[in-house]
């Protein structure tokens, strides 16, 4: 691991931001960047998490810059950008991807907690933008990927605040994505919407549930997440990519019959995002609204969290998502044989075929 004071590290490789870097689709998108040759800056508040992270950034193959930062904290975010122009010269590649959540009915939400996951989810992201446009948009270069959810089209009960914040990360980009066509940018933005995820935040959120916060079934790997994320700022033109197929049926279902979702929703995901607490066991974490999970004297919690015995590592959506243009191409290619060979028989290629046939 290195330390921005002790000088720059080398010129090799995408300069690479991601933040909430410490754990779950953060942690997995830096090694899934480090993996690429990518110098991978971990901006998070966690330090246990941080410095796990970067070493296993350092074994992927990558480097690792670790600064830690509350993104909440607009100030401190344009420092982090700058310690990471510093030691890496330029950033290529900035994902915003930290959060914060509460589990809970709306009505059981202080007005402190509401404004802090807002803070860090929604305005986190938009001052991470801010930090990498002001580096970004001098070179005329670079990609922004908003991390982001089925939860930014729709809301479900339990995650006011989180999905309240993800809907405006939703509507900001849109806006920001527009600007940047209208001046012919080369700075692009794009956004990824992913599926339950499994991830440690289930064990850390505040959670004033009776069971143990889980995400809604299916589950994936973050490592799904990350070879989307990566996959989508190699391809930042893009305007959003899609996640799991349960991201895909969610967010067509919610365009053509919301009101049926919201019915839906209300009889099902108040038991499906809770598992049955054992006895004597926790319900929440440690919480990391106000503090980090890990620290100063918690754990590394990983990239993934106690989901993993049915947890599914490949998503074959979210290929057809990565691939949509070379699946469009042959389904022109296939079109266009089709109309050939169409043309022909009626220019008179079915009867001879006929003639064919019957010797």
């Amino acid at each position: 691991m290195r330390d921005f004071r002790k000088g720059p590290l080398s010129r090799h490789g995408k300069a690479v931001v991601v933040t909430g870097a410490s754990g779950g689709v953060g942690r997995a998108t830096a090694v899934a960047f480090a993996a690429r040759g990518a110098r991978v800056a971990l901006l998070a508040r966690g330090r246990e998490g941080l410095a796990a992270a970067a070493d296993e950034v350092q074994r992927a193959g990558g480097e690792a810059l670790v600064v830690t930062v509350d993104m909440a904290d607009a100030k401190a975010v344009d420092d982090a950008a700058q310690k990471v122009v510093d030691a890496f010269g330029q950033i290529d590649v900035w994902v915003n991807n930290a959060f914060a959540g509460v589990f809970a009915p709306f009505t059981e939400i202080t007005p402190d907690e509401f404004r802090r996951v807002t803070e860090v989810t929604y305005l986190g992201y938009v001052f991470g933008t801010r930090a990498a446009l002001h580096h970004m948009l001098p070179r005329d270069r670079g990609t922004i990927v908003q991390v982001g959810s089925a939860l930014a089209y729709r809301g479900i009960p339990l995650q006011s605040a989180y999905c309240g914040a993800k809907h405006a990360i939703q509507g900001f980009n849109e806006s920001l994505r527009c600007e940047l066509l209208h001046t012919g940018s080369g700075v692009r933005t794009t956004m990824v919407q992913l599926p339950g995820v499994n991830t440690p935040q289930f064990d850390w959120v505040l959670n004033r549930m009776p069971g143990r916060a889980r995400p809604v079934a299916p589950v994936y790997q973050p490592e799904v997440a990350a070879r989307a994320i990566v996959h989508a700022a190699g391809h930042g033109r893009r305007r959003e990519y899609w996640v799991g197929g349960s991201t895909a049926a969610t967010l067509i279902v919610n365009a053509v019959v919301p009101g049926f979702l919201d019915r839906y929703l209300a009889r099902t995901a108040f038991d499906s995002q809770q598992d049955p607490q054992a006895e004597g066991e926790p319900v929440g974490g440690p919480g990391n609204l106000w503090t980090p999970a890990d620290g100063p004297h918690g754990r590394d919690y990983g990239a993934h969290g106690r989901f993993d015995s049915e947890a599914v590592s490949d998503s074959p959506q979210d290929w057809v998502s990565r691939n949509r243009g070379r699946m469009g191409a042959g389904a022109l290619a296939a079109g266009g044989l089709g109309a050939v060979v169409t043309a022909g028989l009626r220019r008179g290629g079915w009867s001879k075929l006929r003639r064919t046939s019957r010797t």
